[in-house]
């Protein structure tokens, strides 16, 4: 019975601990926590639960690190304020995926982004398709900021219907059979279309996608 009452007891002050420190620590949201603020948020979370589980070692030996890390991420979150190459070091800086409508695939290798993670986040956004982004900016919180194309007043417009979707059909290269498979076309089909747009060797493509009987394609920009 007193163990149980004695994990209730730390369980409530480290609970109180917690939330002080991280109060002081500022108000932020989880998409927009820098590197640093995420590895002091896991290291004073670990220590909270060990110190709940071991009820033999005094609470005292919790604190003080607990509290030795906020005053770390505090002094280092004024640092990163004042200087922007400390800044630059510890968070990162943004990088352009999508440059004046063509993606950077040397940006995305770097970062380990892949066409999929692209798309995912550009239907965040309620962006159809990537033909239709001037810029897209993975920034350093992990999420994607997206400039889309300006409309031509000169051009008739072209609205879309909700039933039409943008199928990726060639994804580093490679072709996906599930996409074709949505259009009920086949991969013979594919390579004569690219063929007769001048696309012989379908592994220099780097994203090619169809919608509304349209294809965009965007080629490597290395081999």
């Amino acid at each position: 019975m007193i163990v149980y009452l004695n994990i209730i007891f730390r369980t409530l002050i480290l609970y109180i601990v917690l939330l002080l420190i991280f109060r002081f620590m500022g108000k932020r949201e989880i998409g927009e926590l820098s590197i640093l603020d995420l590895v002091v948020f896991i290291m004073i979370g670990e220590m909270a639960v060990i110190a709940i589980e071991n009820t033999k070692d005094p609470l005292f030996h919790t604190i003080v690190p607990m509290i030795l890390l906020m005053a770390i991420q505090i002094t280092l979150a004024l640092m990163s304020l004042k200087s922007k190459k400390f800044r630059d070091l510890v968070d990162g800086k943004p990088t352009i995926i999508i440059n004046r409508g063509k993606v950077d695939e040397e940006a995305m290798r770097k970062h380990r982004y892949n066409f999929d993670d692209l798309m995912m986040q550009l239907r965040e956004k309620d962006v159809r398709s990537i033909q239709d982004v001037e810029f897209a900016i993975l920034e350093t919180s992990g999420k994607l900021s997206v400039i889309e194309k300006m409309e031509d007043p000169k051009k008739p417009k072209n609205p879309k219907k909700n039933g039409d979707i943008t199928i990726p059909l060639i994804m580093d290269g490679n072709i996906r059979e599930e996409g074709l498979s949505k259009i009920n076309k086949t991969n013979l089909w594919l390579r004569q279309e690219m063929k007769k747009k001048g696309y012989r060797d379908i592994k220099k493509i780097s994203f090619c996608s169809y919608e509304n009987g349209k294809f965009f394609i965007d080629l490597k920009d290395y081999e």
